[in-house]
């Protein structure tokens, strides 16, 4: 498998200005299952049209302990405050980093799944009824040393995943979609989100992958700014208005 590599879309951040402000924070994305750091392309654009800072981690979709420890070493080379933004699986991924980092001061969950210690993305999965991450709507490929990689079926994509997505854009991404380790559904969440670092979530209302009951549930459990949008479970692709207007409140609270 290659090296994961960080894929930069960033611009520096500015020094104190004439004016007293101070430099914005870095904001820092985060993908999940199923998808790369491409999908938050239009996030990085509008970030960048308002000057900031910006990263998306290619993660290597691993299991929870390995992926939050990779993202923990790509935040040691960031200096400054950190919005950290977990889209799907990738929240499980950010809550451990930040309750190790003081340097994220915000979190935002996209149609994520937002564990306490003990938790499983199965488990917070399947809390609610109504996903289709389930193993008839899997492709599966046993790799040397024991794991397995998780594909959706590329004609289950668009309904599981894509929904709300062009028909042109869900046949391309079925094909190109990032396997997640099996693993990764059974791995424990070992912490809980830090309780004093604000959060926001975007649920996601039209998703069949991670249930709205589920999402809102777990964001409620941690006490996060709440938003809804009409979407399927690719928000970042779907509905990035939303995501950025996550995004930007988030870090006007940092100060």
């Amino acid at each position: 498998m290659p090296v994961p590599v960080i894929s930069s879309a960033a611009r520096s951040a500015t020094v104190e200005s004439q004016t007293g402000h101070y430099a914005k924070p870095t904001v820092v994305l985060v993908h999940g299952a199923f998808a790369d750091s491409s999908s938050w392309n239009s996030e990085i654009r509008y970030l960048r049209r308002h000057d900031y800072p910006v990263y998306a981690i290619d993660t290597p979709l691993r299991g929870l302990a390995f992926d939050s420890a990779y993202v923990e070493a790509q935040l040691k080379t960031i200096k400054g405050p950190i919005v950290l933004v977990g889209h799907s699986y990738a929240g499980e991924v950010v809550s451990q980093v930040a309750a190790k980092n003081p340097q994220v001061k915000a979190l935002v969950y996209v149609a994520a799944l937002i564990p306490k210690a003990g938790d499983t993305a199965a488990s917070l999965i399947g809390q609610f009824p109504g996903s289709q991450l389930v193993s008839e709507n899997f492709r599966t490929v046993s790799l040397p040393g024991g794991d397995t990689d998780v594909y959706l079926k590329a004609d289950k994509y668009g309904t599981v995943y894509g929904n709300g997505l062009p028909k042109s854009v869900i046949r391309t991404a079925s094909v190109t979609q990032e396997p997640v380790a099996l693993s990764a559904f059974t791995d424990k969440a070992t912490v809980n989100p830090p309780a004093k670092t604000p959060k926001w979530a975007v649920i996601s209302t039209q998703d069949h992958a991670v249930p709205t009951a589920a999402q809102k549930f777990e964001a409620n459990r941690v006490g996060a700014h709440i938003t809804y949008t009409r979407s399927g479970h690719d928000v970042p692709s779907i509905s990035p208005a939303a995501v950025d207007r996550a995004i930007i409140a988030a870090a006007n609270s940092i100060h």
